[in-house]
């Protein structure tokens, strides 16, 4: 496959070397001498592992070129991937003018192209970048998207340092567009890249990589901050952390990572704030740890909000513990809602199969009773009683008998848990999503 990589920086020189590597001819443009002489050199633009020596030997088998004529690059290649610098403003916002002054010359380029062409955005960009990079394109050519050309959201996964290994054996390929033949032709030159390829939605594919990052620099400061604590305390923070890391199930895993209504129970508050109160008394600052908390009760908040917009005064709650398959009531997010919403004067019944106020003993017992004293006059142990009566119904959890829910008319139904089986119900609303 012909193509054209536009800016030769760090992530167009590797994608240059690894592609052509993988059998592709490509042609560099930038509007940088010294960067497209560099290539035409055969040296790379940037100091990487192994990336001079892919460069040097992609350059000798005639597989890898550079210009300053972007319609000459655009009008030898079929495909032309977006590797231009996006960066911050001042007030923290992307400047996309690269971005932008780049589909203006592809367009101009695509006008009196007639073949179909590919653009692949590899820069990181924010959502709605590729519909506007399509816009700026249609004008400047007076081609239509789709007919004439399409856009491809593919962005890259490299660390610095590891570039090419990265490259070659990436987590997951990403490719968004609107454009099957377009996907299917973008998935092709990826073949060979030992790695799970991934269609998705456009925004999801423009989104994802700033989720990425934040995790991985939320991931630093969360390890800088038990490191604090337990250089305090005298401990090894490096072993605490590699048995931290041991469990695959839980702490490195998919487990938690569903975005949803908040955390609860006997463990997670109760030990966050044992942190928490650890670090104080040591004197040490922990701001990620503290923000734990107040962002959870934020979560709260939402959900309620979410139940008050509507005018219905009687609402019914499917799930009272913090978590199916339990009667664990502690700390159990949905009780501060039905708290709110009962001091405000709302209805409240309430339906969980796994809570019954005769069997429940010990903390569990005093909690919910300290709560929630007129518990008695609100949990109901019939579910289809609870569905009849409410205008309101909230599902706060998984339990496998709410898969099947069948709302009566006009009712509205509010997710915190994200039933897939009911979200083509008329008036539901999830959580987040």
């Amino acid at each position: 496959m012909n193509i054209s990589i536009f800016g030769l920086g760090y992530v167009g020189c590797v994608g240059m070397g690894c592609l052509a590597q993988n059998g592709h001819k490509l042609i560099g443009v930038d509007t940088i001498p010294i960067k497209v002489d560099l290539i035409n050199q055969g040296k790379a633009t940037i100091v990487e592992k192994d990336i001079d020596r892919i460069i040097l030997e992609q350059y000798s088998k005639g597989n890898i070129s550079a210009t300053m004529d972007y319609r000459k690059a655009v009008h030898e290649t079929d495909i032309s991937i977006l590797c231009v610098g996006t960066p911050s403003t001042p007030q923290g916002h992307l400047n996309l003018d690269y971005i932008y002054q780049t589909a203006e010359q592809l367009g101009e380029s695509l006008r009196d192209k007639d073949s179909f062409h590919i653009v692949a955005i590899r820069s990181t960009v924010l959502p709605g970048t590729n519909a506007r990079v399509g816009e700026i394109i249609e004008k400047a050519s007076g081609k239509k998207r789709n007919e004439g050309f399409a856009v491809v959201s593919n962005p890259e996964f490299l660390r610095e340092g590891t570039a090419v290994e990265d490259y070659f054996n990436p987590p997951l390929t990403v490719l968004g567009s609107d454009n099957e033949k377009a996907l299917d032709i973008m998935a092709g030159i990826y073949s060979k890249v030992n790695g799970p390829i991934e269609k998705v939605d456009i925004r999801v594919a423009e989104l994802i990589k700033y989720i990425n990052n934040s995790y991985h620099a939320l991931k630093i400061v969360f390890a800088n901050e038990v490191g604090n604590v337990c250089k305090n305390l005298g401990i090894d923070s490096h072993e605490v952390m590699r048995i931290f890391c041991m469990d695959k199930q839980l702490n490195i895993s998919p487990y938690y990572f569903k975005p949803g209504f908040a955390y609860g129970g006997s463990c997670l508050p109760k030990d966050l704030k044992a942190l928490k109160t650890l670090a104080h008394d040591n004197y040490l600052e922990t701001p990620v740890l503290n923000s734990i908390e107040a962002s959870n009760d934020i979560q709260k908040q939402l959900a309620l909000n979410l139940i008050k917009s509507s005018p219905a005064n009687k609402v019914g709650i499917l799930g009272l513990s913090f978590k199916s398959g339990t009667d664990d009531l502690r700390y159990s997010p949905i009780i501060e809602v039905i708290e709110w919403l009962y001091g405000k004067g709302s209805e409240i019944r309430i339906y969980d199969k796994n809570v019954i106020l005769s069997r429940l003993v010990g903390k569990n017992k005093s909690f919910i009773e300290e709560k929630l004293p007129h518990i008695s006059q609100m949990l109901s142990e019939n579910l289809d009683e609870v569905v009849s009566w409410a205008e309101v119904l909230v599902i706060t959890n998984k339990e496998d008998e709410f898969l099947a829910l069948k709302p009566k008319p006009g009712q509205r139904i509010i997710d915190l848990a994200r039933l897939d089986s009911l979200k083509g119900l008329e008036n539901y609303e999830g959580l987040c999503w």
